[in-house]
């Protein structure tokens, strides 16, 4: 689960992480209260940072930085209400509801720090760089020698000792790096403690003034533990999420919205994984990934159906199963519940294998029902790409 800049910096507040006191606003004119304040409280300029939750925002002008309240007025007024398009949101955008005003007086250096789990050592990582502000996708393949990492221990922390060797490697005076080094302990009490999947700080900067100030924040938390945090739940926003893909976890379905037009129902990742490649080597492309879970019943099917058909862009179904656990009559009757509900004037390719298999295609075969028949994987692929 994602969440906003504001939320993000709300809890590195609570573990004693610096950040520039903020507005938020969701009007013009709360906009235009919130800069006269800051600039009233002595900020010489006033950042302006849409609300979105995808990154490279300043890319795609959600970021202003400015010296007057008018000008962040009217500012405003193009980016609220509006979907923001930048390099990671995608041709359709993010929808821009809220933005965050900050005061700055100007930064001298500027930093990156950020805590992943690496899955290979299964312990979470600090990652450091002093080329802070940029891309550090583009700094590990251009500079990789600016990457510093540190893995720590998931039942202590990272230890000051640790965190201290960290910012003893970069070019900081003793206060800062002793601050410094407190920002990167605080960084995995928040990572530990809020079952977090990544946090970020970039930039993490030294001001003119000396102070060490976090300007922007990312936190990604794990769905699977959510239900230990309800109040990070509760900052969930489903605005900026496929209305698809919020409909599927009330059903707990796995579902992620593609680009393409070839609609995929199949039970297990793995399977989903290879469902969609070998529709990309008959010549189509996936609309969606979807699992519908090894132990799925008729509810989930037709709830799976239900989503896919409401994408306009699908212009075929692939269904793909391997009856284990799940049974392939109950995915057969699931497919007739939802189209008989939500209608189906698309192609339908089905391909069943495993447990009571016969009765699934016996099921399909006497409705009314106009299914393709498919008896292999490579089959399947090319007869729903053929569909089209």
């Amino acid at each position: 689960m994602n969440i906003h800049e504001y939320q993000a910096k709300d809890l590195l507040r609570k573990y004693a992480i610096p950040v520039h006191p903020g507005r938020v606003a969701r009007t013009p004119e709360e906009v235009y209260r919130a800069a006269s304040e800051l600039l009233g409280a002595g900020a010489r300029l006033v950042a302006m940072k849409a609300q979105i939750h995808a990154g490279a925002r300043g890319k795609g002008g959600g970021v202003k930085v400015l010296k007057s309240a008018e000008e962040l007025r009217a500012a405003a007024v193009g980016l609220l209400g509006k979907n923001l398009v930048t390099p990671q949101t995608g041709p359709e955008g993010k929808p821009v509801h809220e933005l965050l005003l900050e005061g700055t007086n100007g930064i001298e250096r500027e930093y990156y720090a950020s805590i992943v789990l690496d899955r290979s050592l299964a312990k979470p990582c600090l990652i450091v760089s002093e080329a802070g502000g940029m891309e550090i996708e583009e700094v590990a393949e251009e500079h990789p020698e600016k990457i510093l990492k540190c893995h720590f221990s998931p039942e202590k922390g990272l230890e000051h000792a640790e965190a201290k060797a960290m910012a003893a490697r970069l070019p900081l005076n003793a206060a800062q790096a002793e601050v410094i080094s407190r920002i990167f302990e605080g960084l995995s009490r928040l990572f530990l403690e809020l079952d977090a999947s990544l946090v970020e700080i970039n930039p993490l900067a030294i001001m003119n003034s000396g102070e060490v100030i976090a300007i922007d924040a990312k936190i990604n938390f794990d769905d699977n533990a959510l239900y230990r945090h309800p109040e990070i739940a509760a900052l969930r926003d489903a605005r900026q999420e496929d209305p698809r893909e919020t409909e599927a976890k009330k059903f707990d379905l796995s579902y992620v919205g593609l680009d393409g037009n070839i609609g995929c129902v199949v039970n297990g990742a793995g399977l989903a994984m290879a469902t969609m490649d070998i529709i990309k080597y008959a010549g189509g492309e996936p609309a969606n990934f979807l699992d519908v879970g090894g132990g799925a019943n008729k509810e989930k099917v037709t709830a799976a159906f239900k989503i896919i058909l409401q994408d306009p862009k699908v212009k075929a179904i692939l269904v793909n199963i391997f009856g284990g656990i799940m049974r392939c009559d109950v995915v057969a009757e699931g497919i007739l519940a939802a189209v008989a509900e939500v209608g189906a004037k698309v192609p339908i390719v089905v391909r069943l294998e495993g447990t009571n298999v016969e009765e699934g295609k016996a099921i399909l075969k006497n409705s009314s029902l106009n299914v393709i028949s498919a008896s292999g994987f490579a089959q399947a692929a090319e007869k729903v790409v053929g569909a089209l």
